[in-house]
């Protein structure tokens, strides 16, 4: 291109036209991210709490460095100890700590994060039991959320009182589960593992449920029932609220489009 023509594609007049251009296009893909923000969210979201399902299924296909990368990327996420974990493919659903002791005799928990599971066992998922019921359950709510908004748009969230209540139970039992790790170790023998108080409470007339963390015991029931509830707190709660303000904003949005186009 010679020099009069690279003059011409730089005048202020061309300049303009381009700009004008990235704009629109920019305008446009603004406009649609606060129309859909939701289901990218969504989609975002279960892609995220999906991985770690993928993590046992390698396993059991041999696949054995894509399980374990899958595993090694969501350590930050979850502490991924076995006897707090769900087993796929395998014998059972979850294991007692004495089971996986058996196969894995070393009890530290952070050597213990790094026991999958065997051929025998199954392989467990790169998510806790709580972080199942939690971090997967938010986005599940989310698309209950998404379909009931369909029919009611306007649909409120709920109040800021209801949404920390929603949360209390999960912070109470993440919480007492916590100080008795600290404590007395994951050997079996915290307040939380034994479950002794409450066995007192209810005159032992549960024999089996109290104590562990496995599959139908009362730990097992508080990870999977406090989870759901705080998931639906979240989903009933954070997305209706980013809900109204992105529709203000889209709105918000709109018109100064609309009053660029008239000037």
């Amino acid at each position: 291109m010679n020099r009069e023509g690279s003059e011409m594609l730089n005048t202020p007049a061309s300049l303009a036209r381009r700009s004008a251009q990235t704009v629109t296009w920019a305008d446009r893909l603004v406009d649609r991210f606060l129309a859909h923000w939701l289901a990218l969210l969504l989609t975002a979201m279960l892609i995220f709490v999906g991985v770690p399902f993928l993590a046992p299924l390698f396993m059991s296909w041999g696949w054995t460095r894509a399980g374990e990368l899958i595993y090694t990327l969501y350590i930050p996420f979850c502490h991924q100890l076995p006897q707090r974990s769900w087993f796929l493919f395998g014998e059972k659903f979850t294991y007692t700590l004495d089971e996986i002791a058996r196969v894995y005799p070393d009890t530290d928990p952070w050597s213990l994060r790094f026991f999958y599971g065997t051929p025998e066992m199954g392989w467990k998922v790169a998510w806790s039991d709580r972080m199942i019921s939690f971090y997967a359950m938010t986005p599940v709510f989310g698309l209950l959320y998404a379909g009931i908004r369909r029919w009611r748009p306007n649909l409120p969230p709920i109040s800021g009182r209801l949404f920390l209540l929603t949360l209390l139970p999960l912070a109470l039992d993440g919480g007492t589960h916590m100080i008795s790790d600290m404590i007395y170790g994951i050997s079996g023998g915290g307040f939380r593992d034994t479950n002794a108080w409450l066995a007192v409470l209810t005159g032992n007339a549960f024999p089996g449920f109290y104590a562990g963390d496995h599959l139908g015991t009362f730990n097992w029931w508080m990870r999977l029932l406090t989870g759901l509830l705080a998931a639906w707190g979240v989903a009933f709660y954070v997305f209706p609220w980013l809900d109204r303000l992105l529709a203000r904003e889209r709105l918000r949005y709109r018109r100064a489009l609309a009053q660029r186009k008239v000037a």
